[in-house]
């Protein structure tokens, strides 16, 4: 008989380590037609992952999980060497939030000595994002692809907060034919507005206290934007660059702010730079930032 090596973390909660071990539980897991729903992570979870992971157990019979750092979304300069890995707290905090099973595998296991295959998404490679990080999208679009062809969900959660990384997603599974419905679900904020993300540990407490700045600056561009469109008496469209501006003015005002990296104005639609917003339109607002020394990124929705 084969002897697997899961981990019991609460009487129902298991965790795999292998596709095989994870096949064989999954199996057992969902019968007929029970709907299951995903919540890929890479650790250190925070409130963010866990408020999917409320959303997914709501929406669902079984809730599955996955604890990977995926190695292919790191640039050559990044951090995956010190990304916070702390598996036994993270097992406890999904357990708590009613995991059935738990898939975390080595990269050994999802990137063997000979693999060769990676999944690219077209269009993507005029996105800011893209830009700062060439092959960060392959690198996502790639593991996602796996995951969901390991794990094959109903309903696949993602936030917010990586507005371009949920377009992505969202094209390759409608690309692909994968059978898994993507659940994009609102950014969650720490009290001063900064969303939360596994990099806001590396903050230090002066930088964490000026981090606000991000979505104040945000928000000063949303604010442009809805008077724009409550004013009938301004023109339509509104130049893209007054909100970018707004958005930017803001920043500056912060010392701590090192680099802007970007500020991208795109449409809700296809994530696609636009240069003027039409009233009747949807447009993402997102940018990347260096408070300090580390990385943020954010965006927010501009509906018409």
């Amino acid at each position: 008989m084969t002897k697997y090596r899961y981990l019991t973390t609460t009487k129902t909660t298991k965790i795999a380590r292998t596709i095989d071990e994870f096949r064989s539980i999954r199996r057992d897991l969902a019968v007929g037609d029970q709907s299951v729903g995903f919540v890929p992570t890479m650790g250190a979870l925070h409130d963010g992952h866990l408020s999917l992971l409320r959303g997914a157990r709501e929406q669902n019979n079984v809730l599955i999980a996955s604890v990977f750092i995926n190695s292919k979304q790191f640039g050559p300069n990044e951090d995956f060497e010190k990304y916070p890995r702390n598996l036994e707290k993270d097992t406890e905090l999904l357990a708590e939030a009613g995991a059935d099973l738990i898939f975390a595998p080595s990269t050994e296991i999802m990137y063997p000595k000979d693999f060769c295959t990676f999944v690219r998404a077209e269009g993507f490679d005029h996105t800011e994002e893209e830009k700062c990080r060439p092959g960060f999208f392959r690198g996502v679009a790639t593991v996602v692809t796996k995951l969901l062809n390991i794990v094959r969900p109903t309903r696949a959660y993602f936030g917010q907060k990586d507005a371009v990384q949920c377009s992505v997603i969202r094209r390759i599974v409608e690309d692909l034919s994968i059978p898994t419905e993507v659940v994009v679900m609102p950014t969650v904020r720490e009290s001063d507005g900064l969303a939360m993300s596994s990099r806001n540990a590396y903050l230090t407490p002066e930088e964490r206290e000026v981090a606000g700045i991000v979505y104040a600056s945000l928000n000063a561009g949303r604010d442009v934007w809805r008077q724009h469109v409550l004013d009938e008496t301004v023109s339509d469209p509104l130049p893209a660059a007054v909100v970018r501006d707004a958005v930017v003015e803001t920043l500056r005002t912060e010392k701590m702010v090192r680099e802007i990296e970007y500020v991208s104005i795109d449409s809700w639609r296809n994530m696609r730079s636009v240069e003027t917003m039409p009233r009747a339109e949807s447009f993402v607002v997102s940018l990347a930032v260096r408070v300090g020394s580390v990385r943020l990124i954010d965006n927010v929705l501009l509906e018409g």
